[in-house]
């Protein structure tokens, strides 16, 4: 979940470093810090700082003299999981002597056996962290060889890592290694470039290695070895990255968050350009790597993510049970792994995760694997260690998404699983009459999306009515269901009001006792089956004073007896609905995040990419 950065090269190792953190600030962190290697005198020159890396900078001015090219270093933005957001805490770490630097994502989980083991053999600690551990670990294993010492080293450790090194003894190499937390390499020349995202690489090449678990990378400027954790050589392809650095700048919008909604038609686009075979009635995914005679022998699907991703899923089994007959079972991903689940014969494993990196549906990945389901994933991140591990499965091609709180990712994650249920469903006994106008439909999705685009002032004027609330409801029935929870998780994500999404018939069973004058309800009232009964839960809430918005299709003024303000979404199918509700939701979360002053891309306590568990 945090950020890490790493240089070796004939450049200015500071410049490039924290150029880098701030590309991974969207991921969330709490501190800052990095350590150079310094020429002059021989040592690691190590700054750190709680706060923002503009903190940091600041800090830099002040204790690194200018004039001195460093020509290697790491950084890092941590995101604190043992220990609180202090200087201290803050990555790198140093060794006993400080002849060596780390930084490190992920826990330690026997980290306090080994620090009490450490204590008796001599060794002081500094910080609260359990990464500290590791740097220790390196100094008592080091015997002249550096790649030799951090494989020891990490050989006694038990849980998750991300970590680059680097000793005042070597100063023209850089030790990289991973297990269950992501590592790039970028492949230039006469330098290179580690980070924990690509997004740190993009702006010095387009070539990106990424590190399996159990690799061990040693970079030098001109070349760089990969090593098992057995020290034998393994060879590793590079990825193109078909993004570049503009689609991670905010191009003239105030947040990030903002631009992704708007690129929403055009992400859409990008997701089902190709995909479409309207002559057929189907579509064409060739990345689930599955032939018809596969497709139909699957007779039960189970979907695993978390959080936006999970309400994705659960559109994704109204699809597949609506237009492929097939039972879809939907599971939080970090329940699954420990529940032992049940995988029958034809069970066809779906895991989602914008990411690829999302630690709990990585881990529900590899049980499922390890019981012999057939396992697809649906990702937006190239590359990513779901998307490789799986081996079959879908990318969103939805570009580079920076805001904390997803926007066209799960737009994009929608559309896929419609393409998917399509498939499936046409393989098994969808018409292809039906299959065509679902097709028809999916190639109008972009032009729907922008039309809820085009009602962005009408959506930031009821925002201007809402925004000092400090509790809301969202409700909706079918396919709006999941529509509500994602509506409520947007608006407590960014503007930090407490809000929930219930399914519209369990608003009577509890939830209605906490409504009156002060806890807005939001409605999801489209003119799709449900509507009348929503509309009666809405009087429910009028009749109790509560303030009450609807989003509605246009066209339907009836419903403005039911509510005090609308938000008008156009006709559209029952299963296109959801994105376009999900747009509005959208934006009506940002505006009224705005105006609570709440800094939207990076929402307190929150990452990106959330790879502990």
């Amino acid at each position: 979940m945090c950020g890490i950065v790493g240089y070796v090269g004939n450049n200015n190792a500071q410049k490039v470093i924290v150029s880098g953190l701030h590309r991974l600030e969207y991921r969330g962190y709490d501190s800052a810090g990095l350590s150079l290697w310094n020429p002059d005198t021989g040592e690691l020159d190590t700054v750190k700082t709680s706060g923002k890396i503009g903190e940091l900078e600041s800090c830099l001015e002040h204790e690194l003299p200018p004039g001195t090219t460093r020509p290697i270093g790491i950084g890092h933005t941590r995101w604190a999981t043992h220990g609180a957001p202090n200087q201290v805490n803050a990555h790198p770490h140093l060794s006993q002597t400080g002849d060596f630097s780390i930084v490190h994502n992920g826990i330690i989980e026997n980290y306090s056996a080994l620090k009490s083991r450490l204590l008796a053999n001599g060794f002081s600690f500094t910080s609260d962290t359990d990464s500290e551990v590791l740097a220790h670990l390196i100094e008592q294993c080091y015997d002249g060889d550096l790649t030799r010492a951090v494989t020891a080293a990490l050989e006694q450790i038990e849980g998750t890592y991300g970590i680059c090194v680097i000793s005042k003894l070597h100063p023209d190499k850089i030790i990289a290694a991973r297990q269950g937390s992501p590592i790039a390499v970028g492949i230039c020349h006469n330098e290179t470039v580690i980070a924990s995202d690509i997004s740190a690489i993009v702006q010095h090449t387009d070539r990106v290695v990424f590190l399996n678990d159990g690799d061990i990378l040693t970079a030098t400027a001109d070349d760089t070895e990969i090593l098992s954790h057995k020290n034998v050589p393994i060879a590793r392809e590079a990825t193109l990255i078909d993004w570049d650095i503009g689609q991670i700048e905010k191009g003239g919008f105030d947040h990030f968050m903002l631009k992704e909604i708007h690129e929403q038609p055009s992400a859409i686009a990008n997701a089902t350009r190709g995909r479409l075979l309207l002559k057929e009635g189907t579509a064409k995914l060739d990345g689930m790597k599955m032939t018809s005679r596969e497709i139909s022998r699957v007779d039960r699907i189970l979907i695993v993510a978390c959080g936006t991703s999970l309400y994705a899923a659960m559109i994704g089994k109204y699809l597949f049970e609506d237009y492929a007959d097939i039972p879809t079972e939907v599971q939080q991903a970090a329940e699954f792994r420990y529940r032992n689940p049940i995988i029958e014969p034809n069970t066809c494993v779906l895991a989602i995760s914008q990411s690829g990196e999302t630690a709990d549906t990585l881990a529900a990945v590899r049980e499922a694997m390890r019981k012999g389901a057939e396992v697809l994933s649906i990702c937006n991140v190239v590359g990513s260690t779901i998307a490789r591990e799986t081996g079959r499965g879908v990318y969103l091609h939805a570009g580079p998404e920076i805001g904390v709180a997803s926007t066209k990712a799960i737009s994009c994650q929608i559309t896929i699983l419609t393409m998917m249920a399509l498939i499936f469903g046409r393989t098994h006994r969808l018409s292809m009459q039906k299959g065509r106008e679902i097709v028809d439909y999916l190639s109008q999705l972009p032009k729907l999306a922008q039309k809820v685009l085009d009602q962005e002032t009408a959506i930031q004027a009821v925002a201007d009515k809402y925004a000092s609330y400090e509790n809301a409801f969202f409700i909706g029935r079918g396919y709006m269901y999941p529509a509500a929870l994602e509506g409520a998780l947007k608006l407590k994500e960014i503007s930090y009001i407490h809000a929930e999404g219930y399914h519209a018939a369990e608003l009577k069973h509890g939830p209605i006792a906490l409504l009156n004058g002060d806890v807005p309800l939001i409605g999801l009232a489209l003119n799709i089956p449900g509507r009348n009964k929503t509309c009666s839960n809405l009087q429910e809430a009028r009749a109790r004073n509560t303030p009450v918005i609807a989003i509605a299709t246009e066209g339907h003024r009836d419903i403005e007896k039911h509510c005090d303000d609308i938000i008008q979404i156009p006709e559209c199918p029952e299963f296109l609905a959801p994105i376009c509700v999900i747009i509005a939701e959208q934006l009506l979360s940002y505006y009224i995040a705005k105006l609570r002053g709440c800094e939207i891309d990076q929402p307190r306590n929150l990452a990106k990419s959330v790879t502990v568990e």
